[in-house]
């Protein structure tokens, strides 16, 4: 049995009288690709949120690779190995692909943005971004104007940017979010091939993808886990499938306050 990289215990998270997630619980297992899944509302962002420490939880614990994180502020989150990515893309625009690569290994080697450097440490940085190019696909796209790519470009460059901080954790938020299917299917490969280099912690929406590529699919439904399990126990489970339907018994004793 593989060992706990993330644990999440009875998080709870407030905004008003709404409870965005309430007592949710959440393992996630090292060498993993996770799923979490829900109806819209479900407070799935809200949940990768405060695992990532954009927001602070109200109530339960973080655990991360046996380090109690919950007040961990994101910017030391990330030096640990918990990486996350947006639904929205986040890249340096008027760049190009080789330079925001560059600027992210550069980042994650702790080295100061200083004006005289050797030239050999220029030249291993830059190569370093190339090899992180060809690893998400855009060998052929390094003097390319970010701006320039593709929308499914650009989110395999966003993955580049947070591969070249070596996670050990990367929170992807509807990482397929915009794309053709042509894109979607390059990005379902793209995720495969980084089963053995990092634990992978996704929302997505389609769950063609989520079945083709979790190990583990947990539902998430009025900010509790309802279930985990393989795709095939979640697509059996009952109260999953009551969920997406919407049915109102078995979901009354969940409705939050409002």
């Amino acid at each position: 049995m593989s060992a706990v990289l993330l644990r999440v215990d009875q998080l709870v998270k407030r905004f008003g009288g709404l409870t965005a997630t309430d007592h949710a619980q959440l393992t996630v297992a090292t060498g993993s690709v996770h799923a979490l899944i829900g109806p819209n509302g479900a407070g799935k962002t809200t949940l990768i949120h405060q695992i990532s420490g954009a927001l602070q939880p109200d109530e339960g614990t973080i655990s991360f690779d046996g380090r109690d994180i919950t007040t961990m502020p994101m910017h030391q989150r990330a030096r640990i190995g918990l990486v996350r990515s947006y639904q929205i893309t986040s890249i340096f625009k008027r760049l190009s692909v080789l330079d925001n690569l560059a600027l992210a290994v550069q980042a994650g080697c702790g080295s100061s943005f200083q004006f005289w450097r050797a030239a050999r440490a220029e030249h291993e940085r830059y190569a370093e971004a190339a090899a992180l190019a060809e690893r998400v696909g855009l060998a052929t796209r390094l003097q390319t104007i970010s701006a320039s790519l593709s929308h499914g470009e650009q989110r395999q460059l966003e993955l580049g940017l947070a591969l070249a901080t070596r996670p050990k954790l990367l929170l992807l938020d509807e990482p397929m979010a915009g794309m053709g299917q042509d894109e979607s299917e390059n990005m379902v490969e793209l995720l495969q091939s980084l089963r053995c280099e990092s634990t992978i912690l996704l929302v997505e929406h389609d769950m063609d993808t989520v079945f083709r590529l979790a190990d583990t699919v947990s539902t998430l439904v009025f900010g509790k886990v309802i279930a985990s399990g393989t795709a095939q126990q979640i697509k059996d489970n009952p109260d999953v499938q009551r969920a997406y339907l919407g049915d109102d018994e078995v979901l009354d004793d969940r409705v939050p306050a409002r």
